[in-house]
C-alpha cells in the first residue's frame, strides 16, 4: 500500500463510494477503553502469527526519536512506550507458542474500541498484489510505461505546518516560485513525461497499469524470465477518484455488482471508452524498483517493511500510528456469511482511507488474492490495542 504506500501502496483497491472525509464530518475521532471479552473471537485466533508480523513493526518503531508522539493528539503515547513492548517482544523470540503469544498481547495492550463520529462501524476493503507482464526495453507489445518519480515532483508533509493537518499531504512542481498542481493522470498518459527517460519498465496492458497503481505495488514477470517487484514512490498528488461511482451512475454496473473484476471487464469491453473513464481519476502513481525482493516476500507497506497476507491493514495515520495492532471484526468478502474476525497490524495508508473506523486489507497475490480484495466492501469494527501504561492518561 506503500501503497499508498500507498504504497502506497499505499494507493489501494477503493472502487465503491468512499465514505465522508474527516474533514467534512468534525471531530468525529472516538476511543472508549474495552476488554478483551469484547474482541468477538479473540481467543480463536493465531496470535503467534499476528505477534511476529507485529515485530516486524517493531524493527521501524525503535528507530524512532523517543519522545515522538504518535495518533490522533498523541493518544497513542510515545516511542518510549512502544519500545518498551518490543524489546520485550524481542527477548521472547519470533518462534512464540500460540498461548505465549496471546498472553504478550494482554500484558502489554490494552483493547480500545474506534468510533466515527460515535459510530462505532466502519467500511473495510481489501486489496492485493497484482502480477503484469514486461520489459525494460519498450517493443510492440510493451509500450506503456511505468514511469519513475521525476525530479521536479515536491511532496508537501502538511503536519509539519500545523498539528491540525497531521497525516496529510499535497504533491506539485514549483513554477515560478509558487508550488503548483503537477500533472495529472491524462496529460502524463498523452506523453507529458516522454523523452525524459523516467521510464521505469514497460508492460504490455494500460487497463493492468491502471490498476497497478491503484494497489499501489506489484509484480511484473519480464519477457526474459526475470521477476522484478514495484513499488510506491510517490504520487502527482491530484485527488483519488473512484471511476465504479461512474459506472453506477451512468447504469453500466449497480452498486451490488462494482468490483475490481466487473470494473475490469467493462474496460476490457469497451476500449473505445477505457481512455477517457480512466482518466477521471486524476491521481497517478510512481514506481520504484524493490531490489532484492523475491517471489516468496510480500510489497512493502508504507512502514518500508513487507506485508503479511491477511495480517498487514492500510490505515488512516492522522488517527492511528503504523505498528499498532488492531482487531478487526468484519466478513469475508467471498463468503459474507463467514465472519473475519484477526489481530492485524497497521502497515500501510492509502489514499483513499480516510477515518478512524476504515481499513484495507492487503490479501496478498494470486487469483484469490484478487477475487477477494477486488470484492471487499464489508462493514466492520476496529479495536486499537493501546500500551497498558497510557491507560491511566487515556481513562482522563
Amino acid at each position: 500500500m506503500v501503497f499508498l504506500s500507498v504504497s502506497l501502496l499505499a494507493a489501494c483497491s477503493q472502487f465503491g463510494t468512499p465514505p465522508p472525509s474527516p474533514s467534512q464530518l468534525p471531530a468525529i475521532f472516538g476511543i472508549q477503553p474495552a476488554s478483551y471479552a469484547d474482541l468477538t473471537d479473540w481467543q480463536r485466533d493465531d496470535h503467534a502469527e499476528a505477534f511476529g508480523v507485529f515485530l516486524y513493526s517493531c524493527q521501524k518503531i525503535v528507530r524512532q526519536p523517543s519522545g515522538r508522539r504518535l495518533g490522533k493528539d498523541g493518544l497513542a503515547g510515545t516511542i518510549a512506550h512502544w519500545r518498551q513492548i518490543c524489546e520485550a517482544g524481542w527477548r521472547l523470540g519470533p518462534g512464540l507458542q500460540q498461548d505465549s503469544a496471546k498472553r504478550f498481547f494482554e500484558h502489554w495492550f490494552t483493547p480500545y474500541r474506534l468510533a466515527d463520529n460515535e459510530n462505532p462501524q466502519g467500511l473495510f476493503t481489501g486489496y492485493y498484489e497484482p502480477e503484469l507482464r514486461g520489459s525494460r526495453v519498450r517493443s510492440a507489445r510493451y509500450n506503456v510505461p511505468l514511469y519513475r518519480r521525476p525530479p521536479e515532483l515536491i511532496t508537501v508533509d502538511l503536519g509539519r505546518f500545523s498539528s491540525e493537518m497531521k497525516g496529510r499531504q499535497i504533491a506539485g512542481k514549483v513554477q515560478r516560485g509558487v508550488l503548483a498542481p503537477f500533472d495529472d493522470r491524462a496529460s502524463i498518459a498523452q506523453g507529458s513525461l516522454a523523452g525524459r527517460d523516467l521510464e521505469l519498465l514497460w508492460v504490455d496492458d494500460p487497463i493492468d497499469a491502471f490498476f497497478l497503481q491503484i494497489q499501489g505495488s506489484g509484480r511484473v514477470v519480464m519477457d526474459s524470465g526475470e521477476l522484478v517487484r514495484v513499488g510506491y514512490a510517490a504520487r502527482n498528488g491530484h485527488a483519488y477518484f473512484a471511476i465504479g461511482r461512474d459506472l453506477v451512475k451512468a447504469g453500466n454496473l449497480t452498486k451490488e455488482n462494482v468490483s475490481l473484476q466487473s470494473i475490469r471487464a467493462w474496460l476490457k469491453a469497451h476500449p473505445g471508452q477505457a481512455d477517457q473513464l480512466m482518466n477521471k481519476n486524476r491521481s497517478y502513481i510512481f514506481f520504484r524498483e524493490i531490489k532484492g525482493a523475491s517471489a516468496n516476500t510480500g510489497p512493502i507497506g508504507a512502514q518500508g517493511i513487507p506485508l503479511t497476507p491477511l495480517r498487514s491493514l492500510a490505515i488512516d495515520r492522522k488517527y492511528l500510528p503504523l505498528g499498532a495492532p488492531l482487531w478487526l471484526e468484519t466478513t469475508d468478502p467471498l463468503r459474507p456469511h463467514v465472519p473475519l474476525r484477526r489481530l492485524v497490524i497497521a502497515q500501510d495508508t492509502g489514499g483513499a482511507i480516510t477515518g478512524p473506523v476504515r481499513g484495507d486489507l492487503f490479501w496478498g497475490a494470486g487469483t484469490h488474492a484478487a477475487r477477494a480484495a477486488g470484492q471487499m466492501k464489508q462493514p466492520g469494527r476496529l479495536h486499537v490495542l493501546l500500551p497498558r501504561s497510557l491507560a491511566k492518561d487515556l481513562s482522563h
